[in-house]
């Protein structure tokens, strides 16, 4: 388990399916994530997670989101791993539509992106995000990352945006500095 402010991010588990699933199914967040909606059977989706689980890919991490009081709000992963080049993919998706809008996607791409640059050697983490879903691009470049170039890829027009260790470390750095003069005395102006 990794704990955020908001979030829980934990592996995913066989439970995972039935959400997972009609979050698959959901014409909303398929044109968010720039796929179609699934169109298979529950139950050959259930087999898909099962072998899945039963061989995780090596280039593949993926977490269930969880709030504090233990529901599933969504998913996160890094994919693409490439330990040559030191870095990974991230994507997110927060499924419950209750919980957009709220800090619990920034929290969990933060904690996700600590957790990577804390347990790897990774010098970048990378993301695509549609050129027009603005609202996930505020919340990326609330976490650090920076727009880079647009890209165009199945058809789709994104944007990459990066995080290099660097930039994490320095707003890391800045957070720890702004807590410890907020608990000890005042700064001058």
């Amino acid at each position: 388990m990794i704990k955020g402010k908001l979030t829980i991010l934990r592996k995913k588990r066989l439970e995972d399916a039935e959400l997972d699933y009609k979050w698959r199914v959901d014409e909303e967040l398929s044109a968010l994530d720039a796929t179609s909606p699934l169109r298979m059977s529950y139950a050959s989706y259930l087999r898909l997670v099962e072998d899945e689980l039963r061989h995780p890919l090596p280039w593949s991490k993926r977490f269930a989101i969880e709030t504090h009081d233990a529901k599933i709000i969504g998913n996160c992963m890094y994919y693409d791993i490439d330990t040559v080049k030191g870095q990974a993919e991230l994507g997110v998706m927060i499924g419950d539509k209750d919980y957009w809008n709220m800090g619990y996607g920034t929290d969990a791409v933060t904690t996700l992106t600590n957790h990577i640059f804390n347990t790897t050697s990774f010098g970048r983490i990378y993301l695509h995000t549609l050129s027009w879903n603005i609202r996930a691009q505020k919340a990326f470049k609330k976490c650090g990352f920076t727009d880079i170039n647009p890209v165009k890829r199945s058809g789709y027009d994104f944007r990459l945006m990066e995080l290099i260790r660097d930039r994490w470390e320095q707003l890391n750095s800045n957070t720890t500095l702004s807590q410890d003069h907020s608990v000890g005395e005042p700064r001058s102006p």
